[in-house]
């Protein structure tokens, strides 16, 4: 009879503390294939290096400084080196612990008139080993090697952040640029126009507010032209910063956007995505940590064993509760220790709880980062087909506000229309043309979105 209920009890032990896998995904969270067209012959997912596929030797020179010296970067890399260390702490606990000790007493007493005085000393090693017969230390171990796997990828996660950063910073410096060069040619366009209004009102032919109306304009132009100077000068600066060091002397060549085009990629299946994605595999390593801490800590309602064993030189010889072997020799000692909780007030069930929770929260935010990795390439694949063509759109109406203008100065030139035609066709123009060559940068933009969307080049 007891052998039958130790065998029973053995078994719900042994039950109990059964390794159980992570949960993972529901299978609706996985579509079968994006919705989003994209492009045809296209290259599926981006190469190492996706920057280099922009053509521009500058742009990769500024995301090799990056890589090299960015401060975020930086502090990503030693958060990696901390949680590489805190894993080999863990895998200590698997193995025993060896030291060496050495210790001297001076021992004396009295009784009836009589004094003895003793001094004992002993050298030699000492080695502890804690059985680990439930895996705690193997799953604190695990949790720990899933917390370092999630700090290497959100480092993954930042150097994405950062070349994606940088492409982005420097097209903006050079759309910057592009919109300053615009307004400076709509200023002359305007100069000239001016011009002309002024003849025509020295030799009466037009009203003196025909002047006063295009000085206005001239005067809402150069008022623009500094608030986009400002902001060069901020983007310049910003990208110093992704570069890791001072704005001070620090200048990018290149006038503009014209020799640079937004290459193509296509994603594959979206399951092949949480596998590329550095975020998501964060998150799922997080979830895996989680799960190996609520294993450990299911533990926690077993014994603890642990084996203590010494050896070496000491004076006396033996010298225990019963027995007393005088002399300086050999000594050594074994022993083993059973620790069981019985009563705690609630407090290691309240920790495996606060486990249980933490894995589920991780769960909810494994599912999350996949969901918003998924929504990420359909909203840039959207945007890349849809700034296409508005680029196209704007490229058709600042041909047509062109042709405007030139037919609306010819026929005020000629008398047959109202200065107003003039000025609402250039205001058209400027606009159109600043537009155009704000959506260039937008289109760029949106290829680095997809890009990253599909995470990078999976180094």
């Amino acid at each position: 009879m007891i052998r039958k209920l130790l065998l029973v009890t053995t078994a719900v032990v042994l039950a109990s503390c059964a390794s159980t896998p992570p949960p993972g995904l529901p299978p609706g969270d996985i579509p079968a294939a994006f919705e989003q067209p994209s492009a045809k012959n296209a290259p599926i997912w981006p190469s190492a290096n996706w920057w280099a596929e922009y053509g521009d030797p500058q742009l990769a020179t500024l995301i090799e400084k990056a890589e090299a010296a960015n401060l975020d970067l930086a502090q990503a890399e030693a958060r990696l080196r901390q949680a590489d260390a805190k894993a080999r702490q863990a895998g200590a606990a698997l193995l025993p612990t060896l030291g060496l000790n050495a210790n001297v007493n001076s021992l004396y007493g009295q009784t009836g008139g009589v004094s003895a005085h003793e001094t004992d000393y002993s050298a030699g090693l000492a080695a502890s080993y804690e059985l680990d017969f439930w895996g705690k230390n193997r799953d604190l171990a695990d949790a720990a090697e899933a917390a370092r796997a999630a700090s290497a990828a959100d480092r993954r996660t930042v150097a994405l952040t950062v070349t994606g950063s940088v492409a982005n910073a420097y097209f903006q410096l050079l759309a910057l640029r592009d919109r300053i060069a615009v307004a400076q040619a709509n200023l002359q366009s305007s100069q000239s126009i001016l011009n002309v209004v002024q003849r025509r009102v020295t030799g009466g032919y037009a009203p003196a507010s025909d002047l006063l109306q295009e000085r206005a304009n001239m005067a809402g132009q150069q008022a623009a032209l500094p608030a986009l100077q400002q902001q060069e000068l901020e983007t310049r600066d910003s990208l110093a910063i992704l570069l890791g060091r001072p704005p001070e002397g620090f200048t990018v060549a290149g006038t503009g956007l014209e020799h640079i085009t937004a290459p193509l990629v296509t994603p594959g299946l979206p399951s092949q995505l949480l596998t590329r994605r550095p975020d998501i595999a964060a998150a799922e390593a997080n979830l895996i940590a989680a799960h190996a801490n609520l294993e450990a800590a299911r533990t926690a309602f077993l014994p603890g064993i642990t084996l203590n064993a010494s050896a070496g030189l000491q004076y006396p010889a033996l010298a225990a509760a019963i027995d007393t072997l005088p002399g300086l020799g050999l000594g050594a000692a074994i022993g083993a220790a059973l620790v069981q909780t019985i009563f705690d007030g609630g407090k290691t069930q309240a920790i495996t709880d606060e486990a249980r929770a933490r894995e589920e929260e991780l769960l909810a935010a494994y599912r999350a980062a996949v969901l918003n990795a998924f929504s990420d390439v359909e909203n840039a694949l959207g945007n890349v087909n849809h700034l296409s063509a508005q680029e196209a759109a704007l490229r058709e109406q600042v041909t047509q506000a062109e042709k405007v203008l030139g037919a609306a100065r010819r026929k005020y030139l000629a008398g047959y229309s109202d200065f107003l035609i003039v000025t609402d066709a250039e205001r058209t123009l400027y606009t159109a043309r600043d537009q155009l060559a704000d959506i260039r940068r937008g289109r760029l933009a949106a290829s680095v979105a997809l890009y990253k969307a599909l995470g990078g080049g999976q180094p």
